[in-house]
């Protein structure tokens, strides 16, 4: 019993660091999915198809990131409907180009 304590929390501390490493990934994608919804509702599909491209080279195939950027692409595709102002083509182009170099920190392989 009195070993149940501390391999509680050595098995905590290994989960909350795992997860935070992956919590790093999953925001980039998210970063990148809402960018791909306020293209898509903003009608600027070079930059939907630029997002789409940037996770399927980039960020690792798992259900997990397809669901983070679809989800955070649904969320800020409907946000946009509620009348906000889209941004311009080139503001637009240039947080995309931000969140793929986001994108692709998250994901290097060390060396």
């Amino acid at each position: 019993m009195k070993i149940f304590a501390p391999l509680l929390a050595l098995t905590l501390c290994a989960i909350a660091n795992s997860s935070l490493a992956a919590d790093d990934g999953t925001a980039a994608v998210e970063a990148i999915g809402r960018l791909n919804g306020i293209a898509l509702a903003c009608q600027q599909p070079a930059l939907v198809a630029r997002a789409r491209n940037a996770v399927i080279t980039i960020a690792p195939k798992t259900r997990g990131y397809g669901e983070a950027f679809e989800n955070a692409t649904n969320a800020a595709y409907l946000e946009q409907g509620k009348g906000v102002t889209c941004p311009d083509a080139t503001t637009l182009a240039g947080d995309m180009a931000a969140a793929e170099k986001r994108l692709q920190a998250s994901f290097a392989t060390p060396k």
